[in-house]
């Protein structure tokens, strides 16, 4: 098993045992709050409006119950003390409410006494929100300052670019899919001060390194989180899309040991909440741990690791079952997608590429995040790697780069999906499809391969990817090009001299 699982794996359940430097286990000491067990009834109400007229049908909730806007827009919710927040589900067609790009969708509940008036205003949006734009930033994972300012400077300004490129109007959002730090809260300032500079609104979700490590149970371990970023797991709407965000890190109460376990009050309020949706409709659903990875299958475990997949994952598919769903994640600091029926789950590369080591993840991904294009009822996508231009989706390595492969040329594709074709050319003649396996990517060999590299964190390694694609070039060769077709029939290329 390689020091990168080792690792991961201590920071999840496992037998693993391992001394994490004291850096990493540094966070605030959380006591829970007096009100905490006081179930005395409380009465949240107010109104949902824009310009003064009120807005019918809007979801709102305390994160238990659900309740709709009447026609005036007035909602009450008959809740109790115990509940942090009210908040609303954003209806389409209604601009992002954001502070400096921190969605502000909720309200601190004052539960001094037994009612609370929450009013919400909303803007309505003059242009269509069908069409819009949203990215994903897997794991900013910044650890110290230094990291901070690699994501305020190089990562933020990229997207505030990619904005910039499409037409002036063009509707954008963004999903910051956890551990947005690590273990730091005092950087949640950097973080913030990044989204701030990309121009674009943020919805956050928790990774296991944004939990609480001295909460006595998972009931406390997000209260720091909530206290900068609000709910745990809500939803919003965009256009034809619904979007939900989920809670799915469960700590289990010990140092920094956790598993991929959705709570019965969430799925709860799931169920509720697609009552508000109509079946057949486009989902996306976000969730720090992925649902489920290829990494058993890869790395020939009998086991899935408990911090790497949800554990009751059926039951959300089965909940899930009437929509078109794609599930965004993070975690694995790498990238790959499955499918199966109606679901689909994107697992990012990171942000911070291999934790602020190098420029690619452990799989040869390139530091980056996902763009989505959304046309409709109709997604689309691509990887758009930090400092690099879009349409840079490939990397060819000559023979002799890999131990396993030394007479065979290798395409690292990393937005890689079972639809794609990966086609290669010697010295401009079409040799066929190159033959996809399971391997480490080069660059990520020489990265961090080894007990002594990188010299950040040693314990980062290489993965196993499903990503790479292989073909044995003939003596005379002098140039090999490879085209990667995505699923969308978009064209990738890339040319090496041998």
């Amino acid at each position: 098993m390689s020091n990168r699982r080792d690792f991961i794996k201590a920071l999840g359940l496992s037998g693993v045992a391992l001394t994490v430097p004291v850096a990493v286990t540094e966070a605030a000491t959380v006591t829970p709050a007096a009100n905490n067990t006081d179930i005395t009834n409380l009465t949240l109400k107010g109104r949902v409006q824009s310009n003064g007229q009120g807005i019918a049908n809007v979801p709102v909730t305390d994160g238990i119950n659900i309740t709709l806007t009447d026609k005036n827009g007035n909602y009450q919710l008959l809740s109790n003390k115990t509940v942090k927040f009210v908040y609303i589900t954003i209806p389409a067609g209604y601009a992002i409410p954001h502070n400096k790009g921190i969605a502000q969708f909720y309200k601190v509940v004052d539960s001094k006494q037994n009612s609370f008036t929450a009013n919400f205003q909303l803007e309505r949006l003059e242009q269509d929100d069908k069409h819009h734009i949203f990215v994903v930033w897997a794991d900013p994972q910044i650890i110290s300052k230094k990291d901070g300012q690699a994501l305020i400077e190089r990562s933020a300004p990229d997207l505030r670019e990619l904005a910039a490129n499409y037409p002036a109007g063009t509707l954008i959002h963004a999903i910051g899919c956890g551990d947005l730090v690590w273990d730091h809260f005092e950087l949640y300032e950097d973080y913030r001060q990044a989204v701030s500079v990309t121009g674009v609104p943020f919805f956050n979700i928790i990774g296991n390194h944004d939990m609480d490590i001295d909460a006595r149970t998972d009931d406390y371990s997000a209260t720091t989180f909530k206290d900068n970023f609000g709910p745990t797991y809500y939803s919003f709407n965009r256009g034809n899309i619904h979007y939900i965000m989920l809670d799915d890190v469960f700590f289990i109460g010990t140092a920094k040991k956790y598993i991929g376990y959705l709570t019965e009050p969430q799925l709860q309020w799931l169920e509720q909440d697609l009552k508000h949706v109509p079946q057949g409709s486009t989902v996306v659903l976000s969730l720090h741990i992925p649902t489920n990875t290829g990494a058993k299958r890869r790395n020939k475990d009998k086991e899935d690791e408990l911090g790497g997949v949800v554990s009751n994952r059926e039951q959300l598919y089965k909940i899930l079952t009437p929509y078109k769903v794609h599930i965004m994640s993070g975690h694995t600091h790498m990238n790959e997608k499955w499918e199966n029926g109606n679901i689909m789950e994107h697992v990012h590369g990171t942000v911070c590429g291999a934790w602020w080591t190098g420029p690619i993840c452990s799989d040869g991904t390139p530091e980056g995040y996902a763009v989505y294009e959304v046309q409709g009822n109709d997604i689309s996508w691509f990887h758009k790697s930090t400092g690099k231009p879009k349409d840079y989706q490939l990397k060819i390595y000559p023979k002799g780069y890999l131990k396993n492969a030394p007479d065979e040329i290798i395409a690292n594709v990393w937005n890689w999906d079972k639809q794609w074709k990966v086609q290669w050319f010697e010295d401009g003649a079409l040799k066929g499809d190159m033959e996809q396996r399971i391997e480490l990517d080069p660059w990520a060999v020489e990265l961090y391969a080894g007990d002594q590299l990188p010299k950040k964190h040693k314990w980062v390694d290489p993965t196993l990817t499903d990503h790479l694609f292989f073909a044995k070039p003939s003596a005379s060769a002098k140039s090999i090009k490879v085209i990667a077709t995505d699923r969308f029939g978009k064209q990738y290329t890339q040319e090496i001299q041998l």
